[in-house]
């Protein structure tokens, strides 16, 4: 009987740092991983977008691994979807008080 204490202690130890690593890295990672896969996939063309190099542009072809972003007139450079950071929302854009 005294392993049975003894594996019974040890496992009452390690369940709950499993459970508090498992909430506080895994799934709030895995969470991050949907919500950009989500973005690269819902990305079409006219979106500003930044790239993780810091580059600002508006996508101007979108391919299956590529995208083809015009960042002035008659620059467009092409990435790969996932150098893409974030799409910005361009709905709502603030007018520049003079």
């Amino acid at each position: 009987m005294p392993q049975q204490s003894a594996l019974t202690q040890i496992l009452f130890m390690y369940v709950p740092i499993i459970a508090i690593f498992y909430f506080l890295i895994i799934r709030p990672q895995r969470q991050q991983q949907k919500k950009v896969k989500e973005m690269l996939d819902n990305l079409k063309k006219n979106d500003e977008i930044i790239t993780t190099s810091g580059i600002h542009g508006t996508v101007a072809i979108v391919k299956e691994k590529t995208v083809v972003v015009r960042v002035d007139e008659g620059c467009r450079l092409e990435f790969d979807r996932e150098s893409i950071a974030s799409v910005i929302n361009s709905e709502v854009k603030p007018e520049v008080v003079k």
